[in-house]
């Protein structure tokens, strides 16, 4: 038990209350997987524990009071049992002493997992068996569970993803005949999980398995091949996407242009120069460009804008002896070609030559 997270049990224990880790941080721990996310359940209320840690009242969400030690994130929530469901959230939530009870309530059996301040592993649902078995199974009933918060489903596929892990045959069944409740997901909440999917070493066993649950039509994403990169753009780059997943227009900035380059299967100074060191290296990536090499060209660039050009529009108007147009902008780009594949040199004199002999 690490000595931060054994601290934050006793101080609760200390005040006459059970504490203990669970989920995703117990399960991680087994695996050897490094994680900041500390969910703790416990018989105190959160005005308990508002009190133990003096913090703000502000805190609290739906019952449950975020902490920060500078290490570990914590949420701490009261053991409780939760009525049915609408829109995906408990229309009423009941506090109880019974940890069985709180731990019934949750998602898969991976996740059921509860950790003692001693270190000591409480396994009731048979959670470690499993964790070794590398199987993703419902608690409970499987219809009530993934119906009333189909946002589960996607859940149990990422799990099964990034954990390389398999799902039980009866949620693959479950998913078979309910394809229509991942439907009713917001395109928020999916890309939320296919994100993860995709940011995780194991994104291509994502996608095949979304590919053999016949998912990708249902999720209204489509992809030929898929070179798994470490920039989660450089993943989308590369799929085909219904225009309602939420993208910044940042985002769908780049990805557009990191769509071209993969298209013309190079990267050349002119790219560097017009896209950027950030593109291009997401590009090359997909390509198995040498990055070595990109990053040399990049520093060797002799202008990275227009601006760095050695003349104005004053010398154009001065040189050409005509008014500003439309046709400054071919000018500029016309003297950011030549000089970018080193025909001309980047000097005033020499470019202010080269334009009177071609433009005037």
């Amino acid at each position: 038990m690490n000595s931060n997270i054994e601290k934050i049990l006793r101080k609760i224990e200390n005040n006459g209350f059970e504490a203990y880790v669970v989920g995703g941080f117990v399960r991680d721990n087994l695996l050897g997987i490094y994680t900041t996310d500390v969910d703790i359940c416990t018989n105190a209320l959160p005005k308990d524990i508002i009190k133990i840690f003096k913090v703000k009242k502000e805190t609290e969400n739906y019952g449950s009071i975020s902490l920060n030690d500078g290490t570990y994130n914590y949420d701490i929530t009261t053991y409780r049992k939760e009525s049915s469901y609408e829109n995906r959230r408990p229309q009423s939530i009941e506090y109880t002493n019974n940890l069985i009870l709180d731990i019934q309530r949750r998602d898969f059996t991976i996740n059921s997992l509860c950790m003692s301040s001693s270190g000591q592993i409480f396994d009731y649902l048979n959670g470690k068996e499993d964790i070794k078995n590398k199987t993703i199974r419902v608690i409970g009933d499987i219809d009530t569970k993934l119906t009333e918060d189909p946002l589960r489903i996607m859940r149990a596929i990422r799990f099964a993803a990034v954990l390389d892990f398999k799902l039980d045959s009866k949620i693959v069944l479950f998913i078979k005949n309910n394809k229509n409740l991942i439907e009713s997901l917001s395109f928020t909440r999916k890309r939320e999980e296919l994100d993860k999917i995709f940011s995780s070493r194991n994104a291509l066993n994502g996608l095949n398995l979304l590919k053999k649950l016949n998912l990708l039509d249902t999720l209204k994403i489509n992809y030929d091949t898929i070179v798994v990169v470490p920039d989660i753009l450089g993943v989308w780059a590369q799929i085909d996407f219904d225009e309602h997943y939420p993208f910044t227009k940042n985002s769908l900035d780049s990805i557009s242009k990191i769509r071209i380059l993969i298209q013309q299967k190079t990267i050349s100074d002119y790219d560097l120069y017009n896209y950027g060191l950030y593109i291009c290296s997401v590009a090359a990536d997909i390509l198995d460009y040498p990055k070595e090499d990109l990053n040399i060209r990049f520093k060797e660039l002799p202008i990275y804008s227009k601006k760095d050009l050695k003349i104005t529009s004053k010398d154009l108007i001065e040189s050409l002896n005509i008014e500003p147009s439309n046709k400054f902008k071919d000018i500029f780009n016309d003297l950011v070609l030549n000089v970018l594949n080193k025909s001309l040199v980047n000097e005033r004199d020499v470019l202010i030559k080269y334009i009177q002999d071609k433009w005037k």
